[in-house]
Formats: structure tokens, sequence, C-alpha cells
């Protein structure tokens, strides 16, 4: 059997996670299917968020890092819903429940909110 170290040097690790969501309400809304890219958030960026928010808006800033599309930064969204800035516009744009919704997906993509670990059993 190979040591970690030897596994780990030799074996590419992929990108950054992504996934797709179809948001149903603003599908059915907008009658087409209304879809959100997620990407995972790394370690840094995480903590960032964390630090800055101090629990505030912490779901709707993991949004606004990990939504690559739509641009919730667009000044045509930002118009469109008279959202000063991002913050304004998801809360204006999402339900809380959405928000809550894509925030655990982000976390998912990130390594949170599952099990990444496995206790190894002696023999």
């Amino acid at each position: 059997m190979s040591n970690t170290l030897d596994l780990l040097l030799k074996t590419e690790l992929p990108g950054v996670p992504e996934k797709e969501f179809k948001m149903k309400r603003l599908s059915e809304l907008c009658g087409a299917d209304v879809i959100f890219s997620l990407k995972a958030l790394s370690y840094s960026r995480v903590a960032d968020i964390r630090e800055t928010c101090k629990g505030e808006n912490m779901s709707v800033h993991i949004v606004l890092a990990g939504v690559t599309s739509p641009d919730l930064k667009s000044k045509e969204l930002l118009e469109k819903y008279r959202a000063a800035t991002p913050v304004e516009l998801v809360k204006a744009m999402l339900l809380p429940g959405e928000v809550e919704d894509l925030g655990r997906e982000i976390e998912k993509l990130s390594g949170f909110r599952q099990n990444t670990v496995e206790e190894v059993k002696k023999k």
C-alpha cells in the first residue's frame, strides 16, 4: 500500500466544484428555466465572509460569492429591482428560503454540511 504522500503527489485534484440549479419559483414566474450556476468557495473566502458578516446576512454574502451566473452585481439587475447594492438585490429578488437553499448548496460544494472524513478502524 502506498503512503498518503505518494498518493497525493501522483494525483491531479479536480478544479473548483460547480453545479447548476433551477430556481423553481422564478422559472414559473418567467415561463422558462431560470438556472443559477454555483461554485465552491475557498477556505479564505469563507473565512472572510464569516469575519465580515458576524452572522448578519451571511447567507446573502455566501450566495453573492458562490453564484457565478446570473451576475448578481449586474447594473441592469440592480436597476430592475431598485437595489442600491448586490446585497439588497438578493434580498429583493429571492425569497428568504431561496437564499438559504442556494447558500446551503454552495456550502455543500465547499465541503460543508456533509461528512468529509471517516475514522480508520485498526485491525
